[in-house]
């Protein structure tokens, strides 16, 4: 269940959006709403009030004169109740 959430996007975007009790994670390509649910529970005993689940774009980069390819997946963007929070170590 918790192989679901891969690790939290720590941006500086999805800091401010924490405010508003909305937290951002990697998840795998796989996983569909009702998934992301139960593994956020089973991880931080909060119940999510929503999650919207979005790909995340490969982008082609040049590094050291060679082209390669960075990223890709998915995130998911998690809405908690007011009084929720989760506590990232």
């Amino acid at each position: 269940m918790t192989k679901i959430i891969k690790n939290p996007r720590v941006t500086e975007k999805a800091s401010f959006a924490q405010e508003q009790n909305v937290y951002s994670f990697d998840v795998v390509s796989g996983a569909n709403k009702t998934e992301i649910k139960k593994a956020i529970f089973a991880l931080y005993k909060v119940h999510p009030v929503k999650v919207n689940v979005l790909p995340i774009p490969r982008k082609n980069i040049m590094s050291k004169g060679r082209l390669g390819v960075k990223g890709g997946g998915r995130k998911a963007l998690v809405y908690l109740k007011v009084g929720d929070k989760i506590e990232f170590i």
